[in-house]
């Protein structure tokens, strides 16, 4: 059983913080802005801007002080990340998550904010896989920012991606889960590890080489994480290239290799990811995900 935290509402206090890369003022004011216009009410976390480290946002106590504060303080509805990078695996284990069982409210991010999502499913609370405040000034980026609002008011998604060549059709029923394979990865062997049994996979990634994402597919397929999903679904493959001896198979070879044996439907080309429009949805919720044979090659999901 999953537990959903409360929808927004005008006059709702969210709090933006940095768990991750280091984060500029003006790199969120477009986004405060827009909250704002939502009736939302905006505060920041206390060392949002620190410059106590060179990458981070802060040491990693003054980034665990900030997301403490914001899930303890009754009054913050939702929790928004500016921004990914790195550095939330860092301070995850450290949090008490107590306040947050009993008061649930919305986390947003995505990227290196995975870590952060995989350990509230296995707390059994539900958050947003979606747009960062530092990506609202980007080109293209309303529909995804629309996305994030209807998620976060309304609690509903329904994302259709267009046809793909490598899709594989069906229908998938379960919880839908995942985010950046490197922090899918990062997981195993830690108390937020990913469980996929019975569940929709979404992946996607970004800056790496071919034969390093084959890689990956494989130790999720060694690691026995490929093998009892109800469906996969591969979102934005960012800047993936070939090395030099080219590895040669694609992007989708790679992934339909790693799921050779199992018969689920796999769908490619989600908007979700490091690319526009990287639509809301939400960590934990029930779905379809309907790779269909009439079209064949749309999948969509259905909350």
């Amino acid at each position: 059983m999953m537990i959903q935290p409360a929808l927004l509402s005008r006059g709702d206090k969210i709090m933006i913080v940095a768990p991750s890369r280091k984060v500029q003022p003006a790199d969120i004011e477009p986004a405060i802005k827009i909250f704002r216009s939502w009736g939302l009410e905006v505060v920041t976390g206390k060392n949002i801007h620190s410059h106590a480290h060179p990458y981070l946002a802060g040491t990693d106590s003054q980034r665990l002080h900030d997301l403490q504060e914001a899930i303890n303080d009754p009054s913050v509805k939702a929790i928004v990340s500016a921004r990914g990078g790195y550095g939330s695996t860092r301070i995850i284990d450290l949090l008490d998550m107590d306040q947050l069982i009993r008061q649930p409210k919305w986390i947003v991010g995505f990227s290196d904010i995975t870590a952060l999502h995989l350990k509230l499913v296995r707390h059994g609370i539900m958050s947003i896989h979606g747009i960062m405040p530092i990506l609202f000034s980007k080109d293209r980026a309303s529909e995804s920012i629309e996305s994030l609002r209807r998620v976060l008011f309304e609690g509903h998604f329904t994302i259709a991606s267009p046809g793909h060549d490598a899709n594989r059709v069906g229908l998938a029923h379960g919880r839908v889960i995942g985010g950046n394979i490197s922090l899918i990865l990062d997981s195993l062997g830690t108390a937020s590890e990913l469980d996929p049994s019975g569940k929709i996979l979404i992946i996607e990634e970004i800056d790496e080489y071919r034969y390093r994402l084959d890689r990956m597919m494989t130790q999720l397929r060694r690691a026995g994480k490929l093998e009892k999903l109800a469906g996969l679904v591969v979102g934005h493959m960012t800047d993936i290239k070939d090395p030099e001896p080219p590895f040669g198979d694609s992007v989708e070879e790679i992934i339909l290799h790693a799921v050779r044996e199992y018969s689920y439907p796999v769908a490619f080309g989600f908007p979700s990811g490091h690319e526009q429009p990287n639509l809301a949805w939400i960590q934990g919720e029930l779905a379809v995900l309907a790779v269909s044979e009439e079209t064949r090659l749309s999948a969509s999901l259905l909350s």
